[in-house]
């Protein structure tokens, strides 16, 4: 699959992103998640490439992007990719995210409903409630835990980052992560979905509960609910032969008939 990797200047710093697929096709956006890269989609984008023009989008200070001087927030990743598309001149687009890319998926399909025309989130939290168990796992992440669990993703960030900076990093995505207030998870803001929906994650996930799923199916008008077994968190990474074939149905779907 070639890939067309590219940088633009964008709310303060330089975001890049990188551009397959169908050169003149419909656009996907595709978002990866906390502390990861374009590259953790690699998986997905082989499924979609022959059917869309993809873009990739590095979020600001992870993957290749530099992180700038403004704070980490969902809604600052939201103004960003807007940025982007503007400069894109994107105006309709179907988008998939995965963890925090699917939360700044959730809030730009709810605040630009006439330009977003399908969604798919994998793992995907839309609120944080106080008695939600996944806030202790967040707060007990540290440099050398997630380092543990992912050196190659670390080692990646290290080579690849204008200016590396591990450390901090962490820091402030642990800030974004744990945010409950207007700049963080969409919450109720779901409801202003409109698109067609498709609602994924891990039988195993230990961040985004079963329960907590189909309560965000509850709220979209028009959602569908994949609950893939086998797998946890990264589901398009442990299985992308079962979830890749998945999104590409949903997203080959006319509308109305899924």
């Amino acid at each position: 699959m070639n890939k067309q990797s590219a940088f633009a200047d964008i709310n303060g710093t330089l975001l890049h992103y990188e551009q397959s697929g169908i050169q003149d096709g419909f656009p996907l956006i595709m978002i990866h998640g906390g502390l990861g890269s374009t590259r953790d989609l690699d998986v997905i984008a082989e499924y979609l490439s022959d059917h869309f023009r993809l873009i990739s989008i590095d979020l600001r200070g992870q993957g290749k992007s530099h992180l700038g001087n403004t704070a980490l927030s969902y809604a600052q990743y939201q103004s960003d990719i807007q940025a982007l598309l503007s400069k894109l001149e994107i105006t309709q687009y179907a988008l998939f995210g995965f963890s925090d890319g699917g939360i700044v998926a959730y809030r730009l399909a709810a605040q630009n409903p006439s330009q977003v025309m399908r969604l798919v989130t994998l793992g995907s939290s839309w609120r944080l409630e106080e008695n939600d168990p996944a806030i202790e796992t967040l707060q007990s992440l540290t440099v050398e835990l997630w380092s543990e669990m992912f050196p190659e993703d670390v080692a990646y960030y290290n080579a690849s980052n204008p200016a590396p900076d591990f450390a901090a990093l962490v820091a402030a995505v642990k800030t974004l992560w744990l945010d409950t207030s207007e700049t963080g998870y969409p919450c109720n803001l779901v409801t202003q979905i409109k698109c067609p929906t498709l609602i994924m994650r891990g039988d195993n996930d230990f961040l985004f509960s079963l329960e907590e799923a189909v309560a965000l199916k509850a709220q979209i008008t028009d959602a569908s609910f994949a609950n893939i077994p086998f797998a946890s968190h990264a589901a398009h990474q442990e299985l992308p032969e079962l979830v890749g074939p998945v999104i590409q149905q949903f997203f080959l779907t006319p509308s109305g008939t899924n």
